[in-house]
């Protein structure tokens, strides 16, 4: 299948809305960022892919060309239907830019986002994008990657999203920092060494008193 469509590119062929809807879902993960770069944006209107299974760099040079496709729609209610399917490549400030549209992300869609952006979404963003299915998010709070957001966000914020989600920051929490110190090699001796030189003898010392009484 990827010599086919390598062949079918190299031919100076399009891959216009036939052409993708004969690849499919299925064969849509072989395409190399040279064949992605060749399809024609609008032509995602008329095609029906799901590279939620392909690698990170497909994903994220799709959503691209998604995006350009339905850029005369961002305003419009049907254009977060249009791009969820390639929201898994994403950047953090477009789905910053969802959170404000009241879109009802499904956890199955939510779970797939980019990891990177999806750390940097706090809990007023992440309530934002899932709407009325928020509370959808505790059945995953102990899996990733749901649970690695988690531990970053402060508990205070999360509790605010009234879902029972536990594993936050708490409050006034203190790094506690090991002191170092500098080695016996190169700090001065003085009484120092003066202890470690008579240790033998007090220890001999109190071993004698010991066995005579």
């Amino acid at each position: 299948a990827s010599a086919a469509i390598k062949r079918y590119v190299e031919l100076g062929n399009a891959l216009n809305a036939t052409a993708l809807d004969a690849i499919g879902t299925r064969y849509v993960c072989l395409l190399n960022a040279t064949e992605l770069g060749a399809i024609d944006p609008p032509s995602l209107r008329l095609a029906s892919l799901n590279p939620s299974a392909c690698s990170q760099e497909t994903k994220n040079l799709l959503y691209q060309k998604a995006k350009e496709a339905f850029s005369n729609q961002h305003r419009l209610p049907a254009y977060y239907e249009l791009i969820s399917p390639y929201l898994g490549g994403a950047p953090a400030e477009d789905l910053k830019a969802l959170s404000r549209h009241d879109v009802n992300m499904n956890i199955s869609t939510f779970v797939t986002l980019r990891r990177d952006s999806l750390m940097h979404l706090t809990p007023r963003e992440v309530q934002g994008l899932m709407g009325l299915n928020l509370p959808e998010l505790a059945q995953w709070q102990d899996r990733a990657p749901v649970r690695d957001w988690i531990l970053m966000q402060k508990q205070s914020e999360l509790d605010q999203l009234h879902v029972g989600l536990t594993g936050g920051t708490q409050e006034g929490y203190i790094n506690i920092v090991t002191p170092k110190f500098p080695a016996l090699s190169s700090a001065p001796l003085g009484p120092v060494a003066t202890a470690l030189h008579l240790l033998p003898a007090l220890l001999l010392s109190f071993l004698v008193v010991s066995i005579l009484s």
